[in-house]
């Protein structure tokens, strides 16, 4: 009787083994590692063998483009390496992006273009930008305006669907000519919450 209990013991463990197996043999977990500069991809199956090094290198390439995209989001980052994996086999896929700000939070690298928020930032600076929608009044931003493209100012109020971005720079420039007088001034604007790319994180 005991080994008749021993035998069908092992064969349940080994069916155990065996659909579990089956169940996992195309899962693979992805890890994203990123700065905002270096990127770094962990694809690792079962058993913690290592997924093939050329997905790993396609999901390391698409990262170093989408990366400086300011449209990116952790969803769709994770929905397009998804379909990468998919594609090499795999039916059963987890991304996690890990940085500096924790899991699943993405930075974003940015360059500073202009002399509005001197002398906080200046001309060339470079900075890492926390993508989120969680700021607050004076964070500075980085944010998509309709007529600048990307700008970097300061939040200076917030409204249910709008925010007040303003210039570190006070200073006001005249340049004068033969029939007139034209004032420069950093840039002020109201833009639409949505248009926030996310708060500056490093500068």
């Amino acid at each position: 009787m005991k080994k008749v209990l021993i035998i069908l013991a092992v064969l349940v463990i080994a069916f155990a083994g065996a659909f579990y197996y089956t169940e996992n043999a195309n899962s693979v977990d992805i890890t994203i590692k990123t700065d905002g500069v270096n990127i770094t991809v962990e694809a690792d199956t079962i058993f913690f063998q290592k997924a093939p090094p050329e997905m790993e290198q396609k999901i390391g390439e698409y990262m170093a483009d989408v990366i400086n995209d300011p449209d990116s989001t952790v969803e769709t980052i994770k929905a397009n390496v998804t379909d990468i994996a998919r594609s090499y086999g795999y039916s059963k896929v987890d991304v996690t992006i890990e940085s500096q700000f924790g899991v699943d939070q993405l930075p974003m690298p940015a360059v500073v273009s202009g002399d509005s928020m001197y002398p906080t930032l200046r001309d060339g600076q470079e900075l890492i930008v926390l993508k989120t929608d969680d700021y607050k009044v004076g964070d500075i931003v980085i944010a998509k305006h309709p007529e600048y493209g990307l700008i970097v100012k300061r939040v200076g109020k917030i409204e249910p669907t709008r925010v007040y971005l303003m210039s570190d720079n006070k200073k006001v420039e005249r340049i004068y000519t033969p029939t007139s007088v034209i004032v420069r001034t950093p840039l002020n604007t109201w833009v639409p919450r949505s248009a926030i790319v996310g708060v500056v994180k490093k500068y």
